[in-house]
């Protein structure tokens, strides 16, 4: 069970956790759905933080962000609002990470996203690291929605060409 890959299509990333709630994808069904909507949920940080971290609990169900995960974002993404776009095809170091829309974005699975019993760790690959990067989802078996347990998303990428003073 391994080699999936699911693309991704979004006119539009959500704003507030209303407008991602009637997205198709929202119902968390299906985990790639999720990871899917954890990166377009973390585009939304450099907007309104606080709605990115509603949404952000509601992707995460019945454990809510903890006090650590929301100064890891700000860490993490402060002046650098740029890494959550990376995921998002058509996007590079030299365009400043600016996706071309409609938003796209590939989730894959690899043969060891499925260890874990319950879990699933799927892979994002973001045009400014060599390797992808992984969300982790869990599966509540009462309702069969897979929900974000960990994100691994926000490491250090190459820096836009404009702000590299080297380029």
């Amino acid at each position: 069970m391994s080699n999936q890959v699911k693309k991704f299509i979004f006119e539009n990333l959500p704003e507030n956790v209303e407008h991602l709630k009637n997205m198709p994808e929202a119902s968390l069904k299906d985990p790639f759905a999720t990871a899917a909507l954890t990166v377009a949920v973390l585009c939304r940080y450099g907007e309104s933080v606080q709605n990115c971290i509603d949404m952000l609990n509601y992707l995460k169900g019945p454990q809510q962000m903890s006090p650590y995960e929301i100064q890891f974002l700000r860490d993490r993404l402060s002046g650098k609002f740029y890494k959550s776009f990376s995921f998002f095809e058509g996007t590079s170091p030299q365009n400043g990470y600016n996706p071309t829309k409609p938003y796209t974005i590939i989730i894959s699975d690899n043969v060891y996203s499925y260890q874990d019993e319950g879990y699933v760790r799927l892979d994002i690959k973001s045009s400014g690291a060599d390797s992808p990067r992984q969300v982790k989802l869990r599966l509540k078996p009462s309702t069969g929605q897979w929900f974000l347990w960990e994100q691994y998303l926000l490491s250090d990428i190459r820096i836009p060409v404009e702000e590299d003073p080297w380029a």
